[in-house]
Formats: C-alpha cells, sequence, structure tokens
C-alpha cells in the first residue's frame, strides 16, 4: 500500500499526469468551441491539438531536472526519450494517419461490400510539428512548476 501513496506523491509522475489531462482537456475545449459539440472521447484519443504525449513526457522530462538537476545522466535520458517520442508522435504516428486515410478512400471507392469485414481505420493519429511543439511547452511549463 506503501507504493501507491508513494506513486500519488510523486512530483515527477504528478507532472506527467497534469500535462497530459491538460492536454487532452484542451482538445475536448478546442472541439467545443470549434464545431460546436462535445467530444468526451477525445480525452483518451491520439492526434490534436495540443499532443498529450509531448506534454507528458517533457513534463516528466522537466521534472527529472529540477528536481536531480539538469545535469544528471536521467535528465540527458529523460529528454532523449522526449525527443523520440515528439519524433514519432510528428512522423511516423502521422505518416500512419495519412495511409489510413487513403486505405479508406480506397476502400470506399472499390465498394465497401468487398471489404466490410474489415472496420474503418483511425485517421487521426499523428500530430503536426506545431501541435508537438505546443504540447512540449505546456509539459516543460507544468513540468518545471510542478517539482
Amino acid at each position: 500500500m506503501n507504493e501507491i501513496s508513494d506513486l500519488l506523491t510523486n512530483r515527477v509522475f504528478l507532472s506527467a499526469v497534469l500535462a497530459w489531462f491538460i492536454a487532452q482537456s484542451i482538445k475536448i475545449t478546442w472541439i467545443l468551441i470549434k464545431e460546436k459539440r462535445f467530444d468526451v472521447g477525445r480525452l483518451m484519443g491520439s492526434g490534436g491539438m495540443p499532443s498529450a504525449h509531448s506534454a507528458s513526457v517533457v513534463a516528466t522530462t522537466f521534472s527529472i531536472g529540477r528536481i536531480m538537476g539538469f545535469g544528471s545522466p536521467m535528465f540527458g535520458f529523460a529528454g532523449m526519450m522526449s525527443f523520440i517520442v515528439m519524433y514519432d508522435a510528428a512522423n511516423v504516428r502521422m505518416a500512419a494517419g495519412k495511409q489510413a486515410k487513403l486505405i479508406n478512400r480506397i476502400i470506399k471507392e472499390l465498394g465497401e461490400h468487398r471489404f466490410s469485414m474489415y472496420k474503418e481505420l483511425k485517421e487521426l493519429l499523428g500530430h503536426t510539428y506545431l501541435e508537438v511543439f505546443v504540447g512540449g511547452l505546456l509539459g516543460m511549463i507544468i513540468g518545471l512548476n510542478m517539482a
């Protein structure tokens, strides 16, 4: 039981969770304002402004930096992991989303009845560079202030 209380008082963990939650809440609010609809499903969805992946890993990184020092090996490791996650979000996952969109379009053009056993592919997977940048900025602000 001590492990749970340790986790719930861990500033690094809490900054990552808060950054993720705020980023996902911004997405819901953005859709509410822009499209005039409430989409609670976006709370768990990927893609969109800002990147929750970027926000949470950068919050983790900067919390570690504040607690352990910006010259610590853990900060260096966390920084590298943040770079990998953000690169993946903006490049690999974005490309997968574009491919999904194209495959869905091809299936529609060929006739959906021939592919009825397949579910439509999820298209909103990755992020633009701006979405990744804003998520990272949000994470940095939260990480520096929570630690």
